[in-house]
């Protein structure tokens, strides 16, 4: 009688294996096997990072085994099982692999497809075109969109994560619990001495070295040291936590009505204020966006206040980025003076604290909250809905999106609530197009633009693979519009997960092989380069408190002459307040455990070879793109390194 040997592998991280029956039925061309139990009398199944065969005899040859069907059935409690992969060799001594990777809980079962990557349009028979069907109906009353809050993207249907389905649920919950996290943070960084004066304002500058004790980072020191100077407040435009906003200034804007003689004596090259204009030197950082807006306030005791400054920023003759002038609100007038270089020294350094306070507001609301973890969360969403297991493009967006939905969903249950500011935001997500668009894409202009440089070099490695990929399985453009799984998927992002809102830039259908290697490359860029860009690097810049004040405790100065020391102290955060900035910017900065960097992909589910070599391909790519990185920050003060590929976890997880 005919006999197939079925290979089974368990996963190896915490509580994968299972004591419960697994049965599995193989699923032919021809015919179907008996349903069979998986048991070694004497032997403890599918344990651990166990792999385990097994013989399925059968009375008939099947034909081609083209689905594997696991059930898994409770033995004396429910325990959760997570599944790997499944091979079946053939009597003819083929080998035929079902990739899995997820969990089977309860009395669940699973039917798998082999791992061919298919197009919908490549189906042919009746047995696996329902198949394909079921798994997307079964998955989109899985994964539901939710409002969370007008006006900002849809989220999953899920307000804890142990809500979440077990798939998409961290390994470890306790892993990534903020509140545990924050307050390891705190012990780890010694400030726990400071929190029975939640309210008690510091005395000095040189007071938020006492909590400053404990941190070995060369980044951190170089910015306490530096912080109050100018070319330090200037070069974060470029390679800090939010190198987004720098714009090339083509034309002052009337609400910002500087004038060459106000800024003349800081003037390098013997031109008026609209000449250097004209040659190039001027940039602009405007923080409208938060023009309105009430920060949180998390304490009723403690007024907190929040700024939409303007700042002018000029490029000298040593290509050094400098602040020229700063109006601290978007309306001028009497009451909104232009803050000067010529200013009084503390008037100067109160202006710039407070355009380092809307930096830091804007860097966590939209650059790394809205534009990184939420529309990563779209695009997973949308994914596990439009996109069955088969489908290429769900192979080639699984590792990017893995722990996203999980992350945010532990980050709305304890961390972050409502924002009224995201409906004012542009959702470009295309890199070259965003460098482009705010006039800072010549390298000649901005030499030391390193976010620019290595995300372009991390972009085009990206677009690369994404392309080998698109023309593995798609002939031609007429394929593409044909697809009607990928059609949907890139329909429910802009329709449902961005809610059709009036600044969503997503297209709602693609034509082209090259539309859709630029929206996989948007996707997978930004889960993984853009995030690493915008998050990894808090430590670094946010850690000395004066300069990323996560609040101000004084509203904006309305005149000249009036700071001081005094008045700066009292504005920013409190001890209590700067002990929690410093355990939070600590925890967020921190790698998880076992992490997967871009162009890792432990779990096979592509089992094609030419996939394979493009993705090796790409791994050499991204090896020579670390290296050339590595080679330019030997010797610097301020090395760069938020975008060299070995540093970039393959999706948002922290």
């Amino acid at each position: 009688m005919p006999s197939y040997t079925v290979t089974i592998a368990t996963g190896s991280q915490w509580f994968a294996g299972t004591d419960d029956y697994i049965y599995i039925t193989l699923m032919g061309t021809e015919q179907c096997s008996e349903r069979t139990l998986l048991d070694k009398p004497l032997y403890n199944d599918f344990e651990r990072g166990a792999v385990d065969s097994y013989d399925v005899t059968v009375g008939e040859h099947l034909g081609e085994i083209v689905l594997v069907k696991i059930e898994k059935k409770k033995y004396w409690v429910q325990d959760d099982w997570y599944c790997r992969y499944i091979t079946v060799k053939t009597p003819t001594g083929d080998y035929v692999e079902f990739p899995c990777f997820r969990w089977l809980v309860d009395n669940k079962e699973v039917v798998l497809r082999d791992g061919r990557a298919r197009l919908p349009q490549d189906d042919k028979t009746r047995l696996v075109k329902q198949h394909r069907q079921k798994e997307l109906e079964t998955r989109r009353k899985t994964y539901r969109w939710k409002e969370w809050q007008p006006g900002i993207p849809m989220s999953i249907d899920a307000s804890r994560h142990k809500d979440l389905p077990r798939d998409i649920q961290f390994d470890s919950e306790k892993g990534v619990d903020f509140v545990l996290n924050y307050s390891k943070a705190i012990e780890n960084l010694f400030v726990n001495q400071f929190m029975h004066m939640f309210q008690s304002s510091w005395s000095d500058f040189a007071d938020f070295e006492r909590i400053f004790v404990r941190i070995k980072n060369t980044i951190s020191e170089y910015v306490m040291q530096h912080w109050k100077e100018d070319f330090m407040f200037g070069y974060q435009y470029l390679n800090g936590c939010n190198p987004v906003v720098i714009q090339k200034c083509t034309k002052l804007p009337d609400k910002f009505p500087v004038t060459h003689e106000m800024v003349a004596v800081c003037l390098e090259r013997e031109l008026t204020l609209e000449q250097e204009i004209e040659a190039g030197n001027i940039y602009i950082a405007d923080y409208e966006v938060l023009d309105g807006i009430s920060p949180n306030c998390t304490d009723p005791c403690t007024l907190q206040y929040l700024a939409a400054p303007i700042c002018l920023l000029y490029k000298n003759a040593q290509n050094k980025i400098l602040p020229l002038a700063i109006q601290l609100g978007q309306t001028p007038g009497e009451d909104n003076p232009i803050f000067l270089p010529s200013d009084g020294q503390y008037d100067w350094l109160l202006a710039k604290i407070w355009v380092r306070s809307a930096d830091f507001q804007q860097h966590q609301t939209v650059t790394h909250l809205l534009r990184t973890h939420l529309m990563t969360e779209v695009f997973g969403i949308a994914m596990y809905r439009q996109l069955p297991a088969v489908h290429p493009v769900y192979k080639l967006l699984i590792p990017h999106i893995r722990f996203t939905i999980a992350i945010n969903t532990k980050a709305r249950e304890q961390l972050i609530c409502e924002c009224g500011i995201f409906d004012k935001v542009s959702l470009s997500l295309c890199f070259p197009d965003g460098i482009k668009a705010r006039g800072v894409d010549n390298k000649e202009e901005l030499p030391t633009y390193f976010y620019r440089d290595d995300g372009n070099r991390v972009w085009e490695a990206t677009k690369s693979f994404a392309s080998d990929v698109v023309r593995i399985y798609y002939s031609s453009d007429e394929m593409v519009q044909g697809d009607e799984e990928i059609q949907a998927f890139v329909k429910d992002v802009c329709s449902f997960g961005m809610q059709d809102f009036d600044h969503c830039e997503f297209p709602k259908s693609l034509k082209s092989r090259e539309e859709l290697t630029e929206y996989l490359t948007v996707v997978i860029f930004t889960a993984s380069a853009q995030h690493a860009a915008v998050n990894f690097g808090q430590y670094d810049w946010c850690s000395w408190i004066p300069n990323a004040p996560s609040t101000m405790r004084k509203p904006p100065p309305t005149q000249k002459g009036m700071a001081d020391v005094k008045l700066i102290i009292e504005s920013l955060p409190d001890r209590g307040r700067s002990s929690w900035h410093l355990g939070a910017v600590w925890a967020l900065s921190q790698y998880q455990e076992n992490e997967l960097y871009l162009g890792m992909y432990p779990d096979e589910h592509f089992i094609e070879k030419p996939v394979k070599e493009a993705m090796e391909t790409f791994r050499k790519q991204l090896a020579e793109i670390t290296s050339t990185i590595k080679r330019r920050n030997e010797g610097k003060k301020l090395p760069y390194y938020n975008m060299s590929p070995d540093m970039i976890p393959n999706s948002v997880a922290v």
